[in-house]
């Protein structure tokens, strides 16, 4: 714990946040800016004497529950409460469970990337987000349930099926090696989601190759490159596949894009205009 650091952290923020923003009048009397260190302790639910010490670099280890709650009484960022996790000597457990909101301006990008087929996942392949080529390319995600959204389950579970579109047994041979190592890497990041450990007990029990696969304990997995994918209307068409990670969130951006001038290039385009006809998935 480091305390002296701790107490500068909690005036800092202390100073910067109007009454208004929590609700509380602002006053005739207010010699300093910022709120007082009662009613940051009244917003925490602890006692002033408490938060007092803390800032006189002289209170006791707090609890995880007191830094929560101070980070909710002074509206830290993710990032200022992970500092503050750590300046308290308490560094911030995992998160519950992968992220599956995704932020606006990700989605901004993906309406803007007319002649690029999108999606985002989340650390277990779950397609969170996409955009319009993207459904003519890969399927309506908005028609299936969110259960089968998610890309590892299709991959190692769902029956063949003519009205959906396939990839390259080379392809698929790699995406289902990616998929298993980071799979893994994400149920160690969330060893306590019950999500995570239901998909994991579903794709052991019902796929003996993931269940290979997931045997090996491999971690590190390498991006796919290049993507043939077999629509049913077009045809194979032969795709550059970016990955962009969204760090913060533990998600990833999908990116497929075709050569300037080529033949993927004019298939995508027939796709903008025939959207997804005769592409409909029961629900």
């Amino acid at each position: 714990m480091d305390r002296e650091e701790l107490a500068g952290f909690l005036r800092g923020r202390r100073e910067r946040i109007a009454p208004s923003d929590v609700g509380l009048p602002a006053g005739p009397r207010r010699r300093t800016p910022g709120l007082r260190r009662e009613e940051v302790a009244q917003l925490a639910f602890i006692s002033t004497e408490y938060y007092t010490r803390l800032e006189q670099a002289r209170g006791p280890h707090p609890s995880r529950e007191v830094i929560d709650a101070l980070a909710r009484a002074l509206r830290l960022s993710d990032a200022e409460c992970h500092h503050l996790h750590h300046l308290a000597g308490a560094p911030p457990g995992p998160p519950d469970g992968p992220s599956r909101h995704v932020r606006q301006s990700v989605l901004d990008l993906l309406r803007r990337l007319p002649d690029t087929a999108g999606i985002v996942l989340s650390a277990t392949f779950e397609v969170i987000a996409w955009n319009d080529l993207a459904v003519a390319l890969l399927g309506d995600f908005s028609a299936l349930p969110r259960r089968e959204r998610n890309l590892v389950r299709q991959a190692f579970l769902a029956p063949p099926s003519p009205d959906r579109p396939l990839h390259d047994p080379a392809d698929v041979e790699a995406f289902a090696r990616t998929a298993a190592q980071r799979l893994r890497a994400a149920a160690a990041r969330y060893p306590g989601d019950p999500e995570v450990s239901a998909l994991v007990a579903d794709l052991l029990a019902g796929s003996p190759e993931f269940a290979r696969l997931w045997a090996a304990h491999d971690v590190h997995a390498e991006p796919a490159l290049r993507k043939t994918v077999h629509h049913p209307l077009i045809g194979p068409i032969a795709l550059d596949c970016d990955v962009l990670d969204i760090t913060d969130r533990d998600q990833h951006v999908v990116l497929y894009t075709a050569e300037p001038g080529s033949p993927a290039q004019e298939a995508l385009r027939l796709l903008a205009v025939i959207g997804t006809q005769r592409m409909d998935v029961p629900g």
